[in-house]
């Protein structure tokens, strides 16, 4: 027999996941389940599933899983979503509030429009920046990129023209990579002017996904270190725009938008008959 989990769907800038409440619907084969409601044509369809739970040095836990069964250590637009769902879930009345990742605790800054959260402004800690950019050949090309850290592996390539990257062709190969080899999160920038960067994604787990908090955040770290830009910017996506300040002390504050798609049942794994 099969037990019912209720689950959300929400997406920051299009970045869309499924979302449990496992206080209330404990969710005991994540892997496997993310693979199955992932799925758009038999599932739910989504980026991958989000378990929110209990924290013993935070106010919630958050895992994420990928639409491939992969876990992954952050998501920048996760983040934000959980901050909407449990504030509108009446799971807390906190305005900042903290949540416990794999890259370590998040504070999340919650904006009201009445009694509905409107944008969500997360601490996304210290970036980490290779010094010295380095090469990869993938689909007979060549990319120079620097790789850099939010607590998950990224790779940013900067280019003039973004519009003429294949990403489905050569996101998945720089993914697994030689150089990485824990797999890496790809990002494409197309500087645009000082404060603003066109950024694509190929995510580690994922693939071509609509919007990255952690990329995009990895991207201003990046294209700043360079000098390309400022330590403030816009990030344009497929999926929306993430405004990304590199504050005084060094940590980085991402602001952007949470959206309640829709909620529903679905058929959890199967339980042992008695």
């Amino acid at each position: 027999m099969t037990n019912k989990i209720h689950f959300h769907k929400m997406h920051g800038s299009g970045n869309d996941y499924i979302y449990v409440n496992t206080l209330q619907y404990p969710v005991t084969d994540p892997e496997k389940m993310a693979k199955r409601w992932s799925e758009y044509h038999t599932g739910i369809g989504s980026d991958g599933l989000v378990l929110i739970g209990k924290s013993d040095r935070a106010d919630f836990s958050m895992r994420i899983f990928n639409a491939d069964g992969s876990e992954a250590m952050m998501c920048g637009n996760a983040t934000r979503c959980i901050g909407k769902y449990v504030y509108e879930q009446g799971l807390t009345s906190k305005t900042v509030l903290t949540l416990d990742t794999l890259s370590g605790i998040k504070t999340v800054k919650l904006h009201l429009d009445g009694r509905q959260v409107h944008t969500v402004t997360v601490d996304m800690g210290t970036p980490e920046v290779d010094a010295k950019p380095v090469t990869v050949t993938a689909g007979g090309q060549t990319f120079e990129g620097t790789a850099a850290s939010m607590g998950n592996p990224h790779f940013v390539i900067t280019v003039d023209d973004i519009d003429r990257i294949d990403l489905a062709a050569v996101g998945p190969l720089i993914e697994r990579d030689p150089l990485f080899p824990d797999r890496t999160n790809v990002e494409f920038a197309e500087v645009k002017d000082r404060g603003n960067i066109r950024m694509r994604v190929w995510e580690r787990g994922s693939g071509i996904t609509m919007a990255c908090g952690t990329g995009a955040c990895a991207t201003l770290a990046v294209c700043a270190s360079r000098g390309l830009t400022g330590r403030e910017a816009n990030i344009l996506m497929d999926g929306g725009t993430l405004s990304i300040l590199w504050d005084e002390d060094r940590r980085i504050q991402m602001t952007g938008d949470a959206v309640h798609v829709f909620e529903g049942d679905i058929d959890g794994p199967e339980e042992d008959g008695g």
